[in-house]
């Protein structure tokens, strides 16, 4: 049985969104907005995917613009809709995957636009599981390739079903129009890909350079262990600065500095983490907050930013210990 994060202190990650929320990451707009995820698991059968018809995209055409689409013509098509507008050439979306994607929602009869990230100016991340987002999402974007520009018709069958989303104004028996612009796709192979830096210090742990999605070697010095936080850089991403209230996506390795025995890892679990740093240990917190997306981190925490006295239960962290992490950060939520 896979073992919950040790480093979550109540429960988070995409499964508990809200069907008309993202998660809890301290911004207001978020929260306020009516995201594709889904409020429960469906029970569907898969849908047919067919090619139309689709309202015009009437503005915005290029990818990454917002875009402007026309009013749906004449009665949606009871099958989900899907057209690649612009194909990309980058990595393909597969389910369970989390992608991360500017898009835009309207209603098929009334053009009403219900929510768009072009405004916001941060793209969703979020995973394509089923109970994580609607299976209008799930099914049209697997195969798709980073760098490509989707449109789809979603009847309510794959989208709110027949309770709708009142919050949005969406009906049960409205049909949905997303454009999704898809900037990337991670799963539990993803790796950081910034460029190296030194490690210099003897008197701190070597981290593995690799970024070939396997878990990287942290190699513990045979010295005392830092009374202080370590946060540095072994791989410089060239992305976004992490906030002290964003949310992020990672891949991680946590040992023991004493010993170097592994204590959790995404890796071991074949699964990405996501939660927000306002969840997590003060170690973790203040350790990337500042840090580029796209980094790997090495972390290493003293005891009184991490468990102190009282780690959890069967994890096999002893009372007051330095704990050290190699952080990929994925993306930024």
């Amino acid at each position: 049985m896979r073992r919950r994060s040790l480093l979550i202190a109540v429960p988070a990650g995409l499964a508990t969104l809200a069907a008309c929320g993202d998660e809890d990451s301290g911004s207001s707009e978020a929260s306020d907005s009516p995201s594709p995820s889904a409020s429960q698991p469906s029970a569907a059968p898969s849908p047919k995917i067919v090619d139309g018809p689709l309202p015009a995209i009437t503005a915005g055409t290029k990818l990454g613009e917002k875009p402007t689409i026309a009013k749906g013509s004449g009665d949606p098509s009871k099958d989900l809709a899907v057209k690649t507008v612009i194909a990309g050439n980058g990595g393909t979306v597969a389910e369970n995957d989390y992608v991360q994607a500017n898009y835009l929602g309207q209603v098929w009869a009334t053009a009403k636009v219900f929510d768009n990230s072009y405004d916001r100016k941060t793209p969703l991340v979020i995973q394509l599981a089923q109970g994580s987002i609607i299976d209008g999402w799930r099914y049209a974007l697997a195969g798709k390739k980073v760098g490509s520009r989707v449109q789809m018709a979603v009847p309510p069958t794959w989208g709110y079903g027949t309770q709708g989303n009142s919050q949005a104004g969406i009906k049960g028996t409205d049909t949905l129009v997303f454009v999704v612009d898809v900037q990337g796709t991670f799963n539990a192979k993803s790796s950081a890909k910034g460029t190296e830096v030194a490690q210099d210090s003897v008197d701190l742990p070597k981290v593995g350079t690799n970024t070939d999605g396997k878990a990287p070697s942290i190699e513990v010095p045979d010295t005392d262990a830092p009374t202080k936080l370590v946060a540095s850089y072994v791989l410089e991403g060239d992305g976004e600065k992490v906030g002290a209230e964003d949310s992020v996506l990672v891949q991680y390795k946590g040992v023991l500095w004493d010993g170097g025995k592994e204590f959790d890892a995404t890796y071991t679990n074949k699964q990405l983490a996501s939660f927000s740093l306002q969840q997590v240990v003060k170690g973790w917190a203040q350790g990337l907050t500042g840090k580029k997306v796209g980094s790997r981190v090495l972390v290493v925490i003293p005891p009184d930013l991490g468990y102190g006295d009282n780690p959890p239960q069967g994890s096999g962290i002893k009372k007051d210990s330095t704990l050290v992490f190699s952080v990929d950060i994925l993306a930024k939520m």
